[in-house]
C-alpha cells in the first residue's frame, strides 16, 4: 500500500528533525564562546542542554493546550462535530517517575556526547533494546521468542563492534582514547535508564487513553521543572575532574546562557536542538498513529544513517571499516527483532482467519495506547509473541 503525501510527509520530518537534534547538540558542544569572565572557553554544559531539550518537550504540552481550546470553540459553532480528547482525569505525577528517569538518562547522553563521536552516539542508542527487552522479563513477565533472543544477540555484537572501533581506530584530536571510551560506556548507562523509563511507562502509564502529545508535554514539565531547580545547587557544588567550566562546578548555568548570548553559532545550535525535539516528538507520534511503531523503529534506523553520512561530511568522524561492520549488524538486529525480516524456522506458524471474520479496525487512539515510542527512544516492550 502506497503512503499518503501526509504520511510521507511525517516520515520524512521525522527523519529530518531528528538528525537536526543530534547534529545541533553535537554543533553546540564544539563551539567556544567567551564566559562572564571574558576567557573563551569550550563549551560544556550537558545539564543546561538537557533543560533545553526538556523546554523542547513541554512546547507540546503548550500546543495541546492550544489544540484542545481551539476544538472547544469549534464545537461551540457546531455541536454535532465529535472530537476525541481523550482521558483528562488522569493524574499529572502519572509521569513524575518516567520524568526523572528521562531527565537522568538525557544528562548523562549529552555528557557522554560531549566526549564521543555523534554517529557513535546514535549507534549505541540502540542498547536500549537490549535492556528493555531484559527489563520487560524480569518486572513485566513477559516472553521473549527465539527470534527475538536472535535480534537482541546481533544488537549486541553490532555495539561491541561499534565500540571496538572507537577504541581501536580514534582519531578525535580533542579527547584521547579514555575519554572516547568513558563516553561510549555512559551512553550505554543512559540507555539501562532509558529502558527503565520505558518500562515504568508500560507499567504506570499506557493504557490510560492519554492523548501522547499531552504525554510527552507532561514529561517536560517535570523535567524542565526538577532540572531547572537542581542547577541551583549545581551552580555551588565542586566538580572540577568532571566539570570542564571555567569555575570547575558541576554545571554553571550563567557561564552557558551567557557565553549562547556571545556566540550566534552557539545560540542558532541550541535554538535548533530545541525545537527539533519538539518537532521529532509530533512527527514520531504521527507516525505511530499514520502507520506503526515498526514503522518508527525502521525510520529511526535511517535517522541514524544520516547522522553518520553528516558527521562523515563534516569531518567530525572518520570513516572505519569496523564501525561500518557494526551498525550493519546492529540494523540486521533491529530488523529482526522488530518482525520485519522472516526467518522460518524462528518465526511461528501463521494463524488462520476465518473468511467471513472481519478486520477490526483501530482507531488513532487504539494505535497510540500502547505506545511508548513518545520519547527519543527505541521502545520495543510491546512487540512481543
Amino acid at each position: 500500500k502506497m503512503w499518503t503525501p501526509y504520511q510521507l510527509f511525517i516520515a520524512v520530518g521525522m527523519v529530518i528533525t531528528g538528525s537536526i537534534n543530534t547534529l545541533a547538540t553535537k554543533w553546540a558542544d564544539k563551539q567556544s564562546a567567551p564566559g562572564p569572565n571574558g576567557v573563551v572557553h569550550a563549551f560544556d554544559h550537558p545539564f543546561l542542554q538537557a533543560v533545553g531539550m526538556f523546554i523542547g518537550e513541554f512546547s507540546c504540552l503548550v500546543v495541546f493546550q492550544i489544540w484542545i481550546r481551539y476544538q472547544k470553540w469549534t464545537i461551540k459553532k457546531d455541536p454535532t462535530k465529535e472530537v476525541n480528547f481523550g482521558n483528562q482525569k488522569f493524574s499529572p505525577f502519572l509521569f513524575l517517575g518516567p520524568a526523572v528517569c528521562d531527565m537522568t538518562a538525557t544528562s548523562l547522553m549529552y555528557i557522554g556526547l560531549n566526549y564521543t563521536y555523534a554517529s557513535s552516539f546514535q549507534m549505541l542508542r540502540g542498547a536500549i533494546i537490549v535492556f528493555t527487552a531484559l527489563l520487560s522479563v524480569a518486572f513485566l513477565r513477559q516472553f521473549i521468542t527465539k527470534k527475538k533472543w536472535l535480534g537482541i544477540f546481533l544488537v549486541l555484537v553490532g555495539l561491541v563492534l561499534v565500540g571496538l572501533s572507537d577504541i581501536l581506530f580514534n582519531s578525535n584530536s580533542q579527547y584521547g582514547p579514555n575519554e572516547v571510551i568513558t563516553g561510549d560506556l555512559i551512553i550505554l548507562i543512559a540507555q539501562i535508564i532509558s529502558a527503565t523509563q520505558v518500562v515504568l511507562e508500560e507499567k504506570f502509564v499506557n493504557g490510560k487513553d492519554i492523548l501522547p502529545l499531552q504525554a510527552v508535554g507532561w514529561e517536560g514539565f517535570f523535567g524542565m521543572t526538577i532540572l531547572g531547580t537542581l542547577l541551583i545547587p549545581m551552580y555551588f557544588i565542586p566538580a572540577s575532574s568532571f566539570s570542564n567550566n571555567p569555575r570547575g562546578v558541576l554545571e554553571d548555568a550563567l557561564d552557558g546562557l551567557y557565553q549562547i548570548g556571545q556566540n550566534s553559532t552557539l545560540a542558532l545550535a541550541q535554538i535548533g536542538s530545541v525545537c527539533s525535539i519538539a518537532f521529532f516528538n509530533f512527527f514520531g507520534i504521527s507516525v505511530t498513529k499514520q502507520l506503526n511503531a515498526t514503522t518508527r523503529m525502521v525510520l529511526d534506523s535511517i535517522r541514524t544513517i544520516v547522522i553518520w553520512a553528516v558527521s562523515l561530511a563534516v569531518k567530525w568522524s572518520t570513516f572505519q571499516y569496523l564501525q561500518a561492520i557494526g551498525f550493519v549488524v546492529l540494523i540486521g538486529g533491529t530488523v529482526i527483532y522488530n518482525n520485519l525480516a522472516p526467518i522460518p524456522c524462528l518465526d511461528p506458524p501463521p494463524q488462520v482467519q476465518p473468511i467471513n471474520e472481519s478486520k477490526p479496525e483501530y482507531s488513532d487512539e487504539a494505535a497510540s495506547e500502547k505506545t511508548p515510542l513518545l520519547y527519543d527512544t527505541q521502545s520495543i516492550t510491546n512487540q512481543t509473541a
